[in-house]
């Protein structure tokens, strides 16, 4: 039995054959300090509509006991109702999830508990210049930043990059390189580090860094990031936001059935 069919430990809701787990901010937060705490190699992957569209021929690897699927966006959650009838308990976007979790690391460590280790995360990906400039950002927030690399020339070579990442000693690995290559990276490397925890985190380095705006606040709690985005990047985004929205809910209901 993998750890997905613990009902206790990862109730989902499964979508398009992709093992989403429905679990709360705190919930996720609270699973990845104590495995992290014990030694627990762990992946974590944010699923959205675009996620569901990329990383299909992934979909075995990611039904790893080791691996944690949750629901990213709005469209995870008109999924659910359709096919489930309910939502998911949280919206748990890398971009709020990330960030709040090393302060909580952060903070565990601050004072001075036993056995909890400060954490030590190397970056991986966005263009050349954003990875050092979302470091010097979570450096300010008390995390230690053992390396950053983007994701073109500097990490061409696997062999490099996974042997800076041990020799840096680092415990949590942030890749940022897009689905579906984040994903395989992260599948692909991970049995060569030493880390423990893994996460991919699309455009959060961007956010980070400042390189791309996030929403305001009030466009946030409306669920509307989405929106926000389109509007920027309308060339890039617009088939993800419409065409690519009618397939992935023809794979949530063609699985379903």
């Amino acid at each position: 039995m993998t750890a997905y069919e613990k009902p206790d430990l990862f109730p989902l809701l499964p979508l398009a054959g992709f093992p989403v787990a429905a679990l709360t901010t705190d919930q996720l937060k609270a699973q990845l300090i104590r495995d992290l705490g014990q030694g627990q190699r762990r992946m974590l992957f944010f699923v959205n509509t675009n996620f569901v569209n990329q990383c299909t021929e992934l979909k075995a690897a990611l039904r790893s006991p080791e691996v944690i699927l949750v629901n990213d966006g709005v469209g995870m959650d008109l999924a659910s109702v359709l096919i489930h009838r309910r939502r998911y308990p949280d919206n748990l976007n890398g971009t709020d999830f990330v960030p709040a979790l090393l302060d909580a690391l952060v903070e565990r460590h601050r004072v001075g508990d036993e056995g909890r280790e400060a954490p030590r995360v190397f970056l991986l990906g966005a263009k050349p210049g954003v990875a050092r400039q979302a470091a010097q950002v979570l450096e300010g927030r008390g995390v230690a930043v053992v390396g950053a690399l983007d994701g073109y020339q500097e990490s061409a070579d696997n062999d490099r990059v996974v042997a800076e990442m041990n020799a840096g000693g680092a415990n949590i690995v942030l890749v940022a390189t897009g689905n579906p290559r984040q994903e395989t990276w992260i599948l692909e490397h991970a049995p060569r580090l030493e880390a423990r925890l893994f996460i991919g985190v699309g455009a959060l380095l961007d956010f980070l860094a400042g390189d791309k705006p996030r929403a305001p606040a009030i466009i946030r709690r409306m669920r509307l990031e989405w929106l926000y985005r389109l509007s920027l990047e309308p060339r890039r985004l617009a088939r993800r936001y419409t065409v690519d929205i009618g397939r992935f809910l023809i794979r949530c209901f063609r699985e379903r059935a």
